[in-house]
């Protein structure tokens, strides 16, 4: 398996509900932990904080977290089915985004800062989140993907809104019309 990037029209659909915990998730949530982790060690700069199960062509809803988003040393992820927002609320904010399937784009995201989710844990335990600031945008990012959203989606003001990463692991503006209007493979269009 692999991560899969725009344009794959996978990463535009609508995921299923996991209706069993069996084997064939638990494999799902492995072959996750270790793509996050694969794609983290080829990018130096980066830190792999969150994942869906589409993003690996798995149209079921289901998403791993990274436990420590401070320390890339601490490289556990939870996993998530069937999470669902329950409520998401606060004082909406813009802040980087990236993603695993939207390769060398960055972009400034307004998202509520605050959210509550309820999913069920891989032993299907039921939970109940309450998440603040960039745990709270890390769930929302990924529970767009269950439902064919992607970060690029929520940007509005395109032209100063966009960033790529330099060689040396900063980000730089990037020019909207030259690098990200033109680019078809990043809006999925043929």
């Amino acid at each position: 398996m692999k991560i899969i990037t725009t344009p794959d029209p996978r990463l535009r659909e609508k995921s299923e509900k996991v209706s069993t915990i069996d084997d064939e998730v638990l494999d799902v949530i492995a072959k996750m932990r270790k793509l996050s982790l694969d794609w983290e060690a080829e990018h130096p700069y980066e830190l792999s904080a969150a994942m869906a199960a589409p993003q690996m062509g798995v149209l079921k809803r289901i998403i791993i977290v990274r436990d420590d988003m401070e320390d890339k040393n601490k490289a556990t992820f939870t996993a998530l089915i069937n999470p669902v927002v329950i409520k998401a609320e606060g004082k909406v904010k813009s802040d980087y985004e990236g993603c695993l399937s939207v390769p060398s784009v960055y972009g400034m995201v307004p998202r509520p800062s605050k959210v509550r989710v309820k999913a069920k844990l891989e032993d299907g335990t039921e939970v109940r989140i309450k998440a603040t600031d960039e745990l709270a945008r890390t769930l929302l990012h990924e529970i767009d993907h269950l439902d064919g959203i992607l970060f690029i989606d929520h940007i509005r003001d395109k032209k100063d809104a966009f960033y790529k990463m330099n060689n040396k692991g900063d980000l730089e503006p990037a020019d909207y019309e030259k690098e990200i209007a033109n680019n078809t493979k990043l809006w999925g269009e043929e």
